[in-house]
């Protein structure tokens, strides 16, 4: 069997190397140095290669089409992931995982809160009064959440003493904690006197005022006595700035004794619910269903999931849009490989021509053009990886210069609720995003490799 040598022409000038095919069935080798390349994979290398050419400027262009596709897509799937992560962990962190709740009030409370602590899988229980007051220091004035405690028993339930950012978490008396979100709109600190007024006495108010309005004489002043200690808001002390990361917690909670909140809402004795610390904040559902039992209606029991459930429904549903939306940048990165190698096809119409003429079957010239697929999909989707691991890494640092060098605030606290941008690198997500990006960029070389590979040596070399 003889050996055919292939011409230096067909390689270029600055690539002269003995390349023979073996009969007509395959080529046995080819040296580059040291190291010795099938011939599909030697040619499809050789075809990449830069040489200032305008196809180069394609083969590059594909790259860095595959490259920014499973970068954006790795960083904003990791980001979606964090930001749905970060939401449920704060949201368990600072609210109780069941709220025994009712449509009016809790007036017969201690009974029932006895029953639920000795609920299985109920780890403590503690009663609570919640609801928008109005909050005013140096006419300042704005209408956060009130949240009314016992401190020993909420305790149990919630650790509020780790959020705790100055003073600390001390409400005994007249006094209130806030938010630090909330504090830095007041320009309140530890120490000031906040003045809280409550809309829960408006029915007192107004049946005060009817009475004023029908008395006269002695009756008159006992009348305006009483619409003054209805109307008189409290004046609380700041012992404590709390802050969570969840920007909806910092900037709309005060935090009072128990009693505070019930003569703000002249209350008496009653509540507005029970908060229920469960063994598994995750198997929630279980615990209420056991709950529920012991609850005549208008009482009822909502997990945090219920409580929450439109937050981490839009969260999924906008992680699984975003997915697919920008899944589409791989596959127009695709076209731009699928483009480069039908230029390359028509460019090399003659040395195909010749490659088919000295015996090459049709699956070597396949894997030419598939190799260059392959190669431009491995090299831009390992590049992606690294690049989009490099900005997740440094994703709130990037953040922030853009903020103070550019002033542009692409993760604003008051929108998207956290104090830096979130973010949790799933394994199992990065894996099918580049596995799926190679399998792409790889299938888009086939349509003009079978087409070089169908290509008819006589007509390619008719007018050679």
């Amino acid at each position: 069997m003889q050996a055919e040598r292939i011409s230096p022409e067909f390689y270029g000038e600055e690539d002269r190397q003995d390349c023979f095919f073996v009969g007509k069935a395959r080529v046995q080798s080819h040296r580059i140095g040291d190291l010795k390349l099938p011939f599909s994979l030697f040619l499809a290398l050789r075809y990449l290669k830069p040489k200032r050419t305008f196809l180069s400027i394609i083969t590059l262009i594909s790259v860095l089409g595959v490259m920014l596709a499973v970068t954006v897509l790795i960083l904003v799937i990791s980001v979606m992931t964090g930001f749905d992560r970060e939401l449920r962990q704060k949201v368990i962190d600072f609210d109780a995982h069941i709220l025994v709740t009712t449509e009016d009030v809790l007036r017969d409370w201690r009974g029932l809160k006895a029953k639920i602590d000795n609920t299985p899988g109920v780890v403590a229980t503690a009663p609570y009064v919640q609801g928008p007051v109005i909050a005013e220091f140096q006419n300042r004035r704005l209408a956060p959440m009130i949240r009314g405690i016992d401190p020993a028993e909420e305790g149990k339930v919630v650790a509020l003493r780790k959020f705790v950012k100055l003073g600390k978490l001390d409400l005994d008396g007249e006094s209130v904690m806030l938010g630090s979100e909330l504090a830095r709109k007041l320009q309140i600190t530890i120490g000031d006197k906040l003045t809280v007024y409550s809309p829960g006495n408006l029915d007192q108010i107004l049946d005060g005022i009817k009475k004023l309005e029908s008395a006269k004489g002695p009756e008159e002043k006992q009348a305006i006595d009483q619409l003054r200690d209805v109307i008189l808001p409290k004046e609380l002390t700041v012992t404590g700035i709390f802050e969570t990361g969840h920007y909806v917690h910092d900037s709309e909670f005060l935090i009072v004794p128990l009693y505070i909140g019930q003569e703000l809402y002249g209350l008496g004795d009653a509540l507005h619910g029970i908060t229920v610390k469960t063994d598994d904040p995750y198997g929630a559902d279980r615990v209420k269903q056991s709950i529920q039992q012991l609850l005549q209606p208008p009482e009822f029991a909502q997990t945090w999931i219920d409580m929450n459930r439109q937050y981490f429904e839009a969260v999924r549903l906008e992680r699984t849009v975003m997915f697919f939306l920008l899944f589409f940048i791989v596959v127009v990165a695709a076209f731009g490989i699928m483009s480069t190698l039908i230029t390359v096809t028509v460019q090399k119409r003659r040395e195909i021509g010749i490659v088919k003429a000295l015996g090459a079957n049709i699956s070597q010239i396949i894997w030419v053009f598939l190799g260059q697929g392959t190669v431009v999909g491995a090299f831009g989707t390992l590049t992606g990886l690294g690049l989009g691991m490099t900005l997740i890494r440094y994703r709130n640092e990037f953040s922030h210069w853009l903020a103070s060098t550019l002033h542009i605030e692409i993760f604003p606290r008051e929108v998207y609720q956290f104090s830096e941008i979130p973010a949790q690198v799933v394994p199992q997500d990065v894996t099918i995003i580049c596995i799926s990006a190679f399998l792409i960029c790889s299938l888009a070389a086939l349509i003009p490799a079978y087409f070089a590979a169908r290509l008819d040596p006589v007509k390619a070399l008719r007018y050679e």
